[in-house]
């Protein structure tokens, strides 16, 4: 089993990366495979409303001059996906925002290519918005088919300072629930992903 991990924060080892990574710490234990990607603070555009992706269906995005069509490649592999956003105005980063536009539709396009992935969205905030942010990535999940655990609380932590969410000993608490409850999921799942049905188009 495979988790991939995407951090939309420009700061590296800042908030969102520790959340994340706290989330992937049980999975990796359970033995998944877990891998980070940075996307916060990359080049990466918006979707240009081309349809080429549902068009030629070949799994890929029309733009080949950024990171997208890599990422979306390993997202595809992916068992479970935990993307990861700071609160920005009460949203998502623009990178995140890139990331789940673009690859929502390209998964639309080619058969809803994220159903039965497990999804989780996880927040890092100063003080209000998370919900917000918890909520738009989970609208892509949830588009696709794919499956959104609960855990302990809402996945979000709390601090502003680089690495202020460590001591937000809820909200790491949470995250390693969430890392347990996914491996649990995926456990539970894997027989019967074959008969998952099919969204008719």
């Amino acid at each position: 089993m495979f988790a991939l991990a995407i951090n939309g924060s420009p700061r590296k080892g800042g908030n969102t990366e520790i959340l994340l990574k706290t989330a992937l710490e049980p999975l990796e234990r359970a033995g998944w495979k877990t891998k980070l990607i940075q996307v916060g603070g990359k080049p990466i555009s918006g979707c240009r409303a081309c349809s080429k992706c549902i068009e030629k269906k070949n799994m890929a995005c029309s733009v080949t001059t950024d990171m997208f069509n890599d990422v979306m490649a390993q997202m595809v592999e992916a068992d479970a996906l935990l993307l990861g956003s700071p609160t920005y105005f009460t949203d998502v980063s623009a990178e995140m925002k890139a990331l789940l536009d673009r690859s929502g539709f390209v998964a639309v396009a080619n058969g809803r290519a994220f159903r039965g992935k497990i999804g989780a969205a996880v927040v890092a905030a100063r003080r209000g918005g998370a919900t917000h942010v918890y909520d738009t990535i989970n609208h892509m999940f949830l588009m696709n088919q794919m499956i959104v655990p609960g855990s302990t609380y809402w996945n979000m932590g709390y601090g502003l300072s680089q690495g202020e969410v460590a001591g937000d000993i809820e909200a790491l608490a949470n995250m390693k629930n969430l890392g347990e409850t996914i491996a649990w999921l995926g456990a539970a799942m894997a027989p019967v992903m074959d008969s998952f049905p099919v969204a008719q188009q």
